[in-house]
């Protein structure tokens, strides 16, 4: 079965790389020390969830990511229990579902909401209806990790890219991107690996 898996996750990868591939280029997006703009979004227990309601955090953990991609699945374990060490010390996780639900019935919001309670979130998990915020982040894939820190009222971007190196087991990793980012900015200290490259689902455009 974790052959199988293996495989599985090797082959979703290279199709997504190449369905994401046109959607990738001119998307700009952020790029590493760029003070990141506001947005509302609706959450999964309704209510409108904006940048400025981190303010009184030290950064955000934000997170792209989506119920039927199995990058997604079998990351989404590890993306609570960065929320579950992080969030007490001032670097909770944001959730976002960037992809056209009718691309998927997983994605759904009403989807969205059952996998949240299901899973017990710590988090906020949003829907990106309008899929404005992921092209202005720049993002392609999900799950897709953006590190922000709060520099004198301003959310600044010190990474981006994947949570880890071991998309198919996390007991394989031997680099914890997220982590380690998390970790050095509490400690006063600069992003070792600010950027690396994704590893996902293509996001599913409108």
């Amino acid at each position: 079965m974790k052959a199988f898996m293996s495989w599985l996750l090797t082959g979703l990868l290279v199709l997504s790389l190449a369905q994401s591939g046109i959607h990738a280029q001119g998307t700009q997006g952020y790029n590493i020390g760029d003070a990141i703009a506001n947005f509302h979004l609706k959450n999964v227990d309704g209510r409108m969830v904006s940048l400025g309601d981190y303010q009184l955090k030290k950064g955000l953990i934000l997170v792209f990511t989506s119920n039927h991609c199995p990058f997604s699945k079998t990351y989404e374990d590890r993306i609570i229990a960065l929320d579950r060490k992080f969030a007490a010390q001032g670097y909770p996780v944001l959730a976002i579902m960037p992809n056209d639900p009718t691309a998927y019935e997983q994605d759904s919001f009403e989807n969205m909401k059952n996998r949240a309670r299901e899973k017990e979130y710590s988090f906020a998990y949003v829907i990106d209806e309008t899929q404005s915020t992921a092209r202005t982040f720049g993002a392609t894939r999900t799950p897709q990790v953006y590190v922000l820190k709060q520099t004198n009222g301003s959310f600044i971007l010190e990474y981006v890219g994947s949570i880890d190196d071991s998309p198919q087991d996390s007991a394989g990793a031997q680099r914890r991107y997220v982590d380690e980012a998390v970790s050095s900015l509490l400690a006063g200290r600069p992003v070792q690996s600010p950027m690396t490259k994704p590893i996902g689902c293509g996001i599913k455009w409108k």
